[in-house]
C-alpha cells in the first residue's frame, strides 16, 4: 500500500474526533483553517462550556511502530510538536492526539489539556538541548 498523504491523514483524524464528540453529546465544528491553531470548536449543550481542540494525527502501519508512554502526565507517541506549543496554556484548549492503526483500522484518542502539553514539550525541548550540547562538546 502506498504512503498516505499527510493532509488526508490529518483530515481523517479531525473527522474521527468530530464523530466521537457528536456521539458524546457535544456540538462541534471544524474550523477548516479559519482559526489559526484550532481545528475544532466544541460546546456542551448542558453546561454551555466552549472548548477548542487542536488535533494531531499519526498513522501507524505496524504494531512495531506503536509506542506510547506516559511521561509527566502527557502521552508520547510520535506526534510532532514545536516550541510554540511550550507557551500555549489555556483552560479551554485541549490537544486531541489521534493514532490511526492501518492493520485493523482502529482509532485511538488521547485528550490532553494544553497546560500538560506545554509542560511536556518544554521539558522535552530542554532535554534535547542538553543532549545536543553533550554531543557537541565530546
Amino acid at each position: 500500500m502506498r504512503k498516505k498523504d499527510n493532509n488526508s491523514v490529518s483530515l481523517a483524524g479531525e473527522f474521527a474526533v468530530l464523530s466521537q464528540l457528536a456521539l458524546h453529546g457535544y456540538d462541534a465544528n471544524m474550523t477548516l483553517g479559519h482559526t489559526k491553531g484550532i481545528d475544532i470548536l466544541a460546546s456542551h449543550p448542558g453546561t454551555k462550556k466552549m472548548y477548542r481542540l487542536e488535533v494531531k494525527t499519526t498513522y501507524r502501519r505496524s504494531q512495531k511502530e506503536v509506542h506510547i508512554s506516559k511521561v509527566h502526565g502527557a502521552v508520547k507517541a510520535g506526534w510532532m510538536m514545536d516550541k510554540k506549543h511550550e507557551s500555549l496554556i489555556d483552560g479551554s484548549l485541549f490537544y486531541c492526539f489521534v493514532m490511526i492503526n492501518e492493520l485493523d483500522s482502529t482509532f485511538h484518542f488521547y485528550i490532553v489539556p494544553s497546560k500538560v502539553v506545554a509542560r511536556y514539550v518544554k521539558q522535552q525541548h530542554e532535554l534535547w538541548l542538553k543532549e545536543k550540547t553533550k554531543k557537541v562538546t565530546r
